[in-house]
Formats: structure tokens, C-alpha cells, sequence
């Protein structure tokens, strides 16, 4: 699953990115509303994490702008002032829910599971390209209706490949998607993993370059004919 977190205060923004990565999400941070906008367009997540206060283009105008271009990410909303104009005004302008600073973190995360699981009622979580299928709730991969068993760093790293597309995921990148913080794996250790997933891949029928080198770059899918 894949989280857009959009927060100026770098110390908040960085422990709920910590937090989150823990949970095995895949956070994107921004700082404005108008860089989060940028990314909603270029890129797929499953929920957004906003602060109602933000540089450029504030968490309302944002979440007015997602829901009149026909945006149903789920929105969670997070907000100092704790009045009930305030309140309204966000689910107003479409939030699905709102929390008031400062939470309690275990709230938090319940409250995002709960709009996970309500978004994927509506949206069909599989993701694919070409003949492969990955299912990020059932953790379900196959390749032409083949299943293929991955361990759980190759199941993040296919996935935030498959979100990507043919857009380039740098090495750094894919730590940060795969591994927790406070880990800090080696350069060879994603090589290690992506030679792995190439090998299951083509075991299944895929072609060998079906994970594309960008060298100096990083990773990125093979155009689908």
C-alpha cells in the first residue's frame, strides 16, 4: 500500500513516515500542496496524509481540487485547530476522515486501516502490467495465471516496481520502500534481490529483462508490446 504523506513539519513528517514504513507502507513525502497535487498526477497511491495547514495550496483547496477532477483517494486529514468549523469545513471539502493534533499514534494507524479497507471496496487492488498480477491485499503474484511465491522484500520491491512502471526507481528508492529506517542494507543487497526476482520471474515465463537496468540509474519495467 502506498501512502502520500503531505506535512511541512519535518520533525512530524519524518516519525510518521518512520511509523508508517513500519507498518510495511510506502510513504512519498511532500511539503505543499501543490507538489502533492504533481505526484497524485504522475504516480498511484492508495491514501493521502495531509495537514490541514500547508504551504502554496492548503490541505482544503487540495482536497477540493482531487474531488472536483474526479480524485476518490481516501483522505485523512490532520489539523492543530481542534474546532468544529474546522472539522466541517475539511469533510466539506472531502476528506473521509479528521484528526486533530496532537493523536495518539495507534489511533492514527487504526484510522488509516479503516480507509484502506473501505477504499479498496470501490477499488480493485490488483495491480498489473502486461501478464503479471500482484494483489497487494491477498499478497497473491502471478504471471499468466502461474502464482509465484516471494518472500515479503521481494513482494514490496515487485510492488513499488509495478507502481512505478516504466518510470525509474533509483536504488535509494527502493530501500526506502522496502526497508525499515533504521536499516540501511547495502547497494548490492537490492541487486541481490532484484537478480532473485528476475530468476522467479523467468522461471514463470517472463521474460529475462522483464526488471529493466537503467545503469546509474536504478530499476524500471519493460515496456509492455
Amino acid at each position: 500500500m502506498q501512502i502520500l504523506l503531505v506535512e511541512d513539519d519535518a520533525h512530524l513528517s519524518a516519525s510518521l513516515s518512520e511509523a508508517l514504513t513500519a507498518q510495511r507502507y510506502g510513504v512519498d513525502l511532500v511539503k505543499d500542496g501543490e507538489a502533492a497535487w504533481e505526484r497524485v498526477n504522475s504516480f498511484t497511491y492508495d491514501l493521502i496524509l495531509m495537514d490541514l495547514t500547508l504551504p502554496k495550496l492548503d490541505g482544503v483547496q487540495l482536497c477540493q481540487r482531487l474531488r472536483n477532477h474526479g480524485r476518490r483517494i481516501p483522505v485523512l486529514m490532520l489539523t492543530a485547530r481542534d474546532t468544529s468549523l474546522d472539522k466541517v469545513i475539511g469533510l466539506d471539502a472531502g476528506a473521509d476522515a479528521y484528526m486533530v493534533k496532537p493523536f495518539n499514534l495507534q489511533e492514527l494507524l487504526a484510522q488509516i486501516r479503516a480507509l484502506l479497507r473501505r477504499g479498496q471496496e470501490t477499488v480493485t487492488p490488483v495491480l498489473q502490467w502486461g501478464s503479471l498480477q500482484l494483489n497487494p491485499v491477498t499478497y497473491e503474484v502471478t504471471y499468466q495465471r502461474s502464482p509465484i511465491r516471494l518472500t515479503p522484500k521481494e513482494f514490496t520491491l515487485l510492488e513499488a516496481l509495478l507502481r512505478y512502471g516504466r518510470r525509474v526507481l533509483s536504488r535509494p528508492a527502493l530501500i526506502e520502500q522496502a526497508w525499515p529506517t533504521q536499516e540501511t542494507p547495502e547497494a548490492d543487497t537490492v541487486k541481490s534481490y532484484i537478480k532473485n526476482l528476475r530468476a522467479k520471474l523467468k522461471a514463470a515465463g517472463a521474460p529475462k529483462d522483464f526488471i529493466e537496468t537503467v545503469h546509474g540509474v536504478g530499476y524500471r519495467l519493460k515496456a509492455v508490446d
